[in-house]
């Protein structure tokens, strides 16, 4: 969670990334889930029913107002950022933010596979490999659509693009990686008691000289408070 200013309730970051879609336009709660989950499943998942129900809590603080009107045969609820709302979403805008965290699974059955069979892991690996390939054909979908009309929001295709082309960098580095796992695994005996084999030796070799330009990289940084800009 970023902490807010003294002047700003203290929200989850789910809270904030709600108020943004709002300060683009208004959403009916389903348009706000479908669009939610077009722009933001990749950077911050969450669940469907905390997307139906954060617009509610956001409305009980002043932040978002909530209207009811005719669609159809029923009434669907309309929400819209408050002035409020776009003054506490600045705020919010003017903090540090959290680390980046990132949940991958098979990298966490990675460091236990000595507990585990080889082909597990393998599978675990292809799997992970199997998804990163999924996103493409939604992200190609999307893309052809910014060169051909902008997109529901063309204003913003500067943002986007930065957005999209994090992801698609992320989606190759896993791609690449996961080539290089199988690799290496399908070349052990077991995932148990291999230790410092030759090959390992050599991976960690080759990762020296590229976490030192890193940490030079690093270095030059101006440490925080010392007026270095």
């Amino acid at each position: 969670m970023t902490t807010p200013s003294p002047s700003t309730p203290s929200l989850p970051t789910t809270s904030y990334a709600i108020l943004g879609m709002l300060a683009l336009r208004p959403w009916s709660a389903y348009e706000l889930t479908q669009q939610t989950r077009r722009s933001l499943h990749y950077c911050w998942p969450t669940a469907e029913s905390v997307l139906y129900q954060e617009p509610k809590r956001l409305v009980r603080l002043g932040l978002a107002t909530a209207r009811h009107q005719a669609a159809g045969r029923r009434t669907q609820t309309v929400y819209a950022i408050t002035e409020q709302g776009r003054r506490v979403l600045a705020d919010w805008l003017a903090t540090p933010p959290s680390p980046p965290g990132f949940e991958v699974e098979a990298m966490l059955r990675l460091l236990y596979a000595d507990q585990g069979g080889r082909q597990d892991l393998l599978d675990a690996i292809r799997a992970t490999r199997d998804w990163a390939l999924a996103q493409a054909p939604e992200g190609l979908a999307q893309v052809r659509g910014y060169l051909a009309d902008g997109g529901p929001f063309p204003e913003r295709l500067h943002l986007i693009t930065l957005f999209g082309r994090f992801y698609l960098d992320l989606f190759e580095v896993l791609l690449g990686w996961a080539d290089l796992a199988e690799a290496e695994i399908t070349a052990w005996p077991r995932t148990a008691d291999l230790g410092m084999t030759n090959r390992t030796r050599a991976l960690l070799e080759e990762m020296l000289p590229r976490l030192q330009v890193l940490a030079d990289r690093a270095a030059e940084q101006p440490t925080p408070g010392s007026g270095v800009t």
